[in-house]
């Protein structure tokens, strides 16, 4: 309805992931960098946690839409509450993989000549797990022992498991996941957005669909729907999608603070967005080469001591800042390791080509001297 009255060309603040509306907010920036220093490493697991609605599925719908589909194959899972054997069959099914009589050892022996085939054909599996944190410990572990599928020396399958912060807490504390735990080669959270970046997101959604200018927002728009969303990007698509409906209601070329109120009081009485709460502090990224730990909130009295210490504060923050360059440098090396890793799997090929050969130049050989040694007998 207000996509025809404003003249768009689509709905700008869809709550379903899409890449096409794609905003690189700053935590999205880190979490890229993450995920190109993990995906270089080409084994393991890398997690990706963020509270509901951050954006954890259109990140990724952005990545697997970038990465060439000759050089990776990615598969990707949405779970429900699985555990162990269900999960390897859904791993199969992924990878579209049918397996008669539905059995754990058929459809695992299908993994591992799947990713054989395509290793051999110079492709890289990547595992995408969203909603993680409905996994039980079984299917967990079920995705560890996938990872240890090789080729050689080389490691077939890797996983990105995406959940709600709760995971990020299990996978930390959890007695039975401790080798999981060791196989993490990187880990980011994915924090809300920051104020400024409210504005430049709304703006980027609506030119995505052919905005130009009409509606106009007043300032103070974008300072109270912040406060009111906290910065989590599904959030704002609801709030948003709402002003734009009253605006063409109303038929009104200009949203402002009166309408933005109205919305939340009408969302609020319905239940469908709670009260607004303060804006989350964000927690400095990490990569997770050893265990991570569970965030753990800081109370008023620590957050008042801390204060002062704002000058070791921006040291680490500049060290923060120099590790996140080092790793967008490591993005650039992925290219060149996937075309390393093509050029080795083509090397494997042709030994066990040249070495077949051999086999069969020594039976021939023998062949020949047994049918000769026959004949002289004979003779």
């Amino acid at each position: 309805m207000f996509d025809d009255f404003y003249g768009l060309t689509g709905r700008p603040f869809q709550l379903t992931p899409d890449p096409q509306f794609y905003f690189e907010s700053s935590t999205h920036k880190k979490a890229l960098s993450y995920l190109g220093y993990g995906l270089a490493q080409g084994e393991g697991f890398i997690v990706i946690t963020g509270e509901v609605g951050a954006g954890k599925s259109t990140l990724v719908a952005h990545l697997v839409n970038k990465i060439d589909p000759e050089q990776m194959t990615v598969a990707q899972i949405v779970t429900s509450r699985l555990d162990g054997e269900e999960m390897v069959h859904i791993a199969a099914q992924s990878f579209g993989l049918d397996i008669e009589g539905h059995d754990k050892a058929s459809a695992l022996g299908a993994i591992e000549d799947f990713l054989h085939e395509e290793a051999r054909a110079g492709r890289r599996c990547l595992m995408v797990v969203d909603e993680s944190q409905n996994l039980s410990v079984d299917a967990l572990e079920e995705l560890r022992m996938l990872s240890n599928f090789q080729l050689g020396s080389h490691p077939l399958l890797q996983v990105l498991l995406l959940g709600q912060p709760e995971f990020r807490a299990t996978l930390a504390e959890h007695k039975d996941l401790e080798q999981l735990r060791q196989r993490v080669i990187a880990s980011h959270h994915l924090a809300a957005m920051e104020s400024a970046e409210l504005e430049p997101y709304v703006r980027h959604r609506l030119e995505c669909v052919g905005w130009e200018g009409n509606p106009a927002f007043d300032q103070r728009v974008f300072a109270d729907m912040y406060e009111a969303t906290s910065g989590i990007p599904r959030k704002v698509n609801q709030v948003a999608t709402r002003l734009l409906l009253l605006g063409a209601v109303e038929q009104r070329s200009r949203i402002d603070g009166a309408m933005l109120a109205s919305v939340l009081k009408e969302m609020q009485g319905d239940s469908a967005f709670p009260k607004a709460t303060a804006a989350p502090v964000e927690e400095p990224a990490q990569i997770a080469t050893v265990p991570f730990a569970a965030p753990k909130p800081a109370s008023e009295p620590e957050l008042a001591q801390e204060a002062p210490q704002s000058a070791v504060f921006q040291g680490e923050q500049d060290d923060r800042d120099d590790r996140i360059a080092e790793l967008e440098q490591a993005i650039e090396a992925l290219q060149a390791s996937d075309a390393s890793m093509s050029t080795r799997y083509s090397e494997l090929e042709q030994q066990m080509a040249d070495q077949d050969r051999a086999v069969r130049d020594v039976l021939t050989m023998l062949i020949e001297y047994v049918e000769g040694e026959t004949a002289r007998k004979a003779a």
